[in-house]
């Protein structure tokens, strides 16, 4: 089968950038040889989102040390990309029907997390942060490939009547953005969205469904801007990063001041950061008001320095840190947002995010790497079609 791949054995981490299509062996079941597969199924995938984490790989910017240590584990030197997908069961172990109820032929979509069950963090319900969790495309093989192995414990079954085969593929990042709604209450309040990359932009209607009346987003890229506005921003403050270095701490003094001019001179009620970027953090932090409540989402490594700290003390922050989504509470969400019509949400992710599904999807035979990292370098969101 064709699939995406990262090859240590020929692609050097520090020396090169993107993924090679390759030829690798389809996934099977085999309960004799590995009885855990009596649980699995294997999927057809019909289309895998590419996701700002498999950008970071892309890019060489991120994960390196999971998928170096996963594939010394396996003795591979080739991971399979991807996490977010939806596709058609096309076989199933013995044990699946009797537990899930999945057959061959149903559609379906994948929590990327594949929990322990066991540790400390699962045995108390916290299993979106499981202690021994594998993640799907980077500590093993993903669904940038036409078939695709997984557990029957992680999948999530879709209704294609319901949802778009193009946007059921997104679920699992729509879910990231209504996991980091829900932390704190969004009613009635004034929120600011630090970052309208593709999760940014759900938030922003996210946070509308759920009771935000006003929000306010900040993005440096013109294109997002528009998006952004189109899918529900009230203001949104373009962000000059040539006045705001990318690596830096400092937050933007201009920034701050629009945020709190636009939320009545006091500030936002909750802030969500989405960017990633220690000055993007600062930003956010000094947007909120005084009592407010500040959602860490956006993911760089390295330290990050908190600007004038005493002041998050003495203003009484909440900061809120939020990883993935809760399993399965945030899935039933997600489903319930997508399959409402009245709200707008997957008409906008189709038609604005999705661009109609038309410069957005690019199919497995088509893909090379250039015109794919041009598309990348224009849309905040690519799907992957097979």
């Amino acid at each position: 089968m064709q699939a995406l791949v990262y090859d240590k054995a020929t692609m050097p981490w520090d020396k090169t950038r993107g993924f090679v299509r390759q030829t690798v062996a389809r996934p099977e079941l085999d309960e004799a040889a590995n009885p855990a597969d009596s649980m699995s199924v294997v999927i057809k995938v019909i289309f895998a989102g590419f996701c700002g984490s498999d950008r970071g790989i892309w890019n060489r910017t991120a994960f390196k040390g999971m998928i170096f240590e996963s594939l010394k584990q396996e003795q591979h030197t080739t991971r399979i990309i991807g996490h977010e997908m939806v596709g058609e069961i096309v076989e199933v172990g013995s044990l699946v029907t009797g537990k899930y109820n999945y057959r061959a032929k149903d559609i379906v979509s994948t929590e990327s997390h594949i929990i322990c069950g066991v540790c400390h963090q699962c045995m108390i319900g916290q299993t979106h942060i499981c202690a021994d969790d594998q993640i799907i495309g980077i500590s093993r093989d993903g669904c940038f490939a036409e078939y695709i192995k997984l557990p029957a414990a992680v999948l999530w079954p879709t209704d294609k009547k319901k949802i778009k085969l193009k946007v059921a593929a997104l679920q699992e990042p729509f879910g990231n953005a209504v996991h980091a709604c829900q932390v704190a209450d969004l009613r009635g309040k004034t929120v600011g969205v630090f970052g309208c990359g593709t999760i940014g932009l759900f938030v922003i209607m996210v946070a509308k469904a759920l009771g935000a009346t006003r929000v306010i987003g900040v993005e440096p890229v013109p294109k997002n801007q528009e998006m952004a506005r189109r899918l529900g921003a009230d203001v949104v403050i373009p962000l000059d990063m040539s006045r705001t270095p990318k690596h830096g701490a400092a937050a933007s003094k201009e920034v701050v001041q629009a945020v709190r001019d636009a939320s009545r001179g006091i500030g936002v009620d909750v802030a969500l950061e989405m960017a990633g970027f220690n000055s993007s953090v600062n930003n956010a932090i000094q947007s909120t008001r005084r009592g407010g409540e500040v959602v860490l989402f956006g993911l760089k490594q390295g330290s990050f320095q908190i600007q004038a700290f005493d002041r998050v003390i003495v203003n009484g922050l909440t900061l809120r840190s939020v990883i993935g989504r809760r399993i399965f509470d945030t899935w039933m969400v997600t489903r319930n947002l997508l399959e409402d019509e009245s709200n707008g949400i997957q008409k906008h992710i189709y038609e604005t995010i999705l661009a109609g599904g038309r410069e957005t999807v690019v199919h497995i035979d088509d893909f090379e790497p250039a015109s794919f990292q041009s598309k990348l370098n224009e849309w905040p969101k690519l799907i992957l079609e097979f």
